[in-house]
């Protein structure tokens, strides 16, 4: 038996495993679990603006794409401690629209100050030294440091709790560096790239450790099963 974080025992399925239920367990409890053990994350550079044309900068780890027909980005965008909404959902729900700017390393600074828990209608972009560029199908900017950025209109948004939406929004324009994509090909070139992940507590990690791995067929798995670690 193990002690549970709040007092109560619980049981090992196997030598070696701890389990827990999440039932149990506090929602900060919850987010360490889960932000400690799905990594690393995509990182989104959110752009919104709000029914003033005022301009909200803020990143997002709780990100990803989950469908390319249509092409659907995925925000978990969390509450404020009083239960109020965000500036990022305020926004989305008042525009319908938002843009994801992917972070990457030399980004990272940016993304950071983005964070700063500023005044309302503070412009993050300019303290951070972030360059607007308009948007062409969205009412938000782009950011022109970012290597890649993608001009959402909202699709959906499910309300999951007290605590935190999921907002979807449908790809409708994309912005990239010149040297990030093959324009024939529409190859996004991972170096160029240079994406961060986030990890758990304040970790941050690189996406330069890359390698690729083929998906195998049946008859290449049964022929050759040391296929499944061939990493090129």
């Amino acid at each position: 038996m193990t002690a549970h974080p709040t007092g109560q025992p619980r049981a090992e399925t196997a030598p070696g495993i701890v389990t827990f239920d999440f039932a149990a367990l506090t929602p900060r409890e919850r987010y360490k679990l889960l932000i400690g053990a799905v990594v690393p994350r995509p990182i989104a550079l959110v752009t919104t603006v709000d029914e003033h044309g005022t301009v909200n900068a803020a990143p997002f780890s709780f990100f990803n794409c989950l469908s390319a027909d249509p092409a659907i980005l995925a925000l978990g965008v969390e509450y404020r401690p009083t239960g109020a909404q965000k500036d990022t959902g305020r926004n989305v729900r008042q525009t319908l629209a938002f843009t994801v700017n992917i972070v990457s390393d030399a980004l990272l600074e940016g993304m950071n100050v983005c964070a700063v828990p500023f005044e309302p209608g503070a412009d993050e972009l300019a303290e951070a030294g972030l360059t607007a560029m308009p948007g062409v199908k969205v009412p938000c900017p782009w950011i022109g440091q970012a290597p890649a950025a993608f001009e959402c209109r909202h699709h959906t948004t499910l309300g999951i709790g007290n605590s935190r939406e999921i907002i979807l929004g449908e790809v409708v324009y994309a912005h990239f560096r010149a040297d990030a994509v093959d324009p024939q090909k529409l190859y996004v070139d991972p170096a160029a790239l240079d994406a961060v992940g986030r990890m758990g507590g304040h970790g941050y990690a690189t996406t330069r450790d890359y390698f690729d791995l083929p998906t195998m067929s049946v008859t290449t798995w049964r022929e050759d099963p040391a296929a499944a670690n061939r990493r090129r």
